[in-house]
């Protein structure tokens, strides 16, 4: 036992016991360390059989698996980010026997050390619908990703085989069932677009997980930095000056179908109008089509609008999202026999769409181009789409 360890396990000999959690913690701290069942179960103040069976319970993999993927997921850092020699990356994960260690590697990983050191990079997992979308467009496939068929339909439905682990709703903190699926798809990157636990992303990055969060001010941007992080950085750029051509032309047929017509976007919520513009909406309707509105849509907005204040505006075209829930479809049937709201040019004159949630409120390269394609039909009739809807991408 080496001296530290000796000195935590005096220490507890005195009383002062470890919790599970901190044994855990002190895993992780130690794994290159020779570690056993007896030392650790000492630490907590169990017997070596029942610390065992605590932790596997608790955590969901025994001891040694914990501490193997400590070591093979440092290890993989090592192989990715330096050019050590095998004997020295053994030895700094805690084998002494480099030929051992290449065995349990490949167990493990499935391919050899030197294998992943070539291939670094192919396994990509994420925590965002907009991030899946960003990655299908650069033709890879995340190995985990947050799939619902309520959160996240187009995904579901279209890739709930290829996406084998599929994590909780889009944008929510990783419990500990979503992080234990998590590290069951072994991804060498997490894709993050938002910040997260610090214990967490240290839990990740222990297991040799490199989490990188993507900042971009636009969906262009995030496209960009997720391309660098898989190394598709000319077909991300390929893709977005197609995607500023097909813009182009759209821009131009639906100008020549509504003119200078006025354009409002409401959110129907419960018995309450909002005047809405999300990134998206902004980006593509009033940036890429350069739809006409008043200034208010051009940025983010969510704010209550009574009838009364849509009908001084008086909208040529409106565009409606109405969340699903029963009391909102109870207002906006009792709306549509309301004599003001009938009285609306755009009502009058049949210009009311619906837009679904999915794409509309996803802010991706790939919901971006569903937007394009579905306000291009909507306005205009036509599908400037050549090929279906759906982007299968490749790992």
């Amino acid at each position: 036992m080496f001296r530290h360890e000796r000195n935590q396990s005096q220490a507890g000999s005195k009383g002062a016991h470890m919790s599970m959690d901190e044994v855990r913690e002190y895993i992780a701290s130690r794994f290159a360390e020779q570690l056993s069942i007896q030392s650790l179960a000492q630490l907590a103040g169990r017997s070596p059989n029942y610390f065992g069976e605590a932790f596997k319970k608790a955590y969901g993999q025994s001891v040694m698996d914990y501490v193997t993927e400590l070591r093979i997921g440092h290890a993989k850092q090592l192989l990715r980010d330096t050019d050590l020699y095998m004997r020295e990356i053994a030895r700094r994960v805690g084998y002494q026997d480099e030929f051992y260690f290449s065995r349990k590697f490949k167990k493990v990983v499935g391919v050899s050390p030197s294998a992943y050191s070539k291939n670094a990079r192919k396994r990509v997992a994420v925590t965002s619908s907009a991030a899946i979308g960003n990655l299908l467009i650069l033709g890879v496939v995340p190995v985990a990703a947050p799939l619902d068929p309520k959160w996240s339909p187009y995904y579901h439905y279209y890739y709930h085989e290829q996406i084998k682990v599929h994590l909780s709703s889009p944008e929510a903190e990783l419990d500990e069932e979503s992080l234990r699926k998590l590290m069951s798809a072994k991804p060498d990157v997490l894709i993050l677009h938002q910040k997260y636990d610090p214990l967490i992303r240290k839990q990740l990055m222990t297991a040799g997980i490199e989490c990188v969060e993507i900042r971009g001010a636009d969906w262009r941007e995030q496209l960009l930095e997720t391309a660098e992080v898989v190394d598709r950085r000319a077909r991300g750029e390929q893709w977005l000056a197609a995607y500023e051509t097909r813009v182009a032309e759209a821009r131009e047929s639906v100008s020549q179908a509504v003119g200078t017509d006025l354009f409002i976007t409401l959110r129907i919520s419960g018995e309450q109008m909002y005047l809405y513009s999300n990134r998206g909406i902004c980006d593509l309707l009033y940036k890429d089509l350069a739809l006409s509105t008043i200034p208010e849509q051009k940025q983010w907005s969510n704010q209550e609008l009574t009838l009364d204040e849509l009908a001084q505006l008086n909208p040529d075209r409106l565009l409606l999202l109405i969340c699903p829930n029963a009391s909102t479809r109870r207002y906006w049937l009792t709306l549509q026999y309301n004599t003001p709201w009938r009285e609306l040019d755009a009502v009058k004159n049949g210009q009311l769409y619906v837009l679904p949630s999915n794409p509309w409120f996803e802010y991706s390269a790939l919901a971006m181009n569903r937007m394009l394609e579905e306000a291009t039909l909507m306005l205009t009739g036509k599908n400037p789409a050549p090929s279906p809807v759906p982007v299968h991408g490749v790992t």
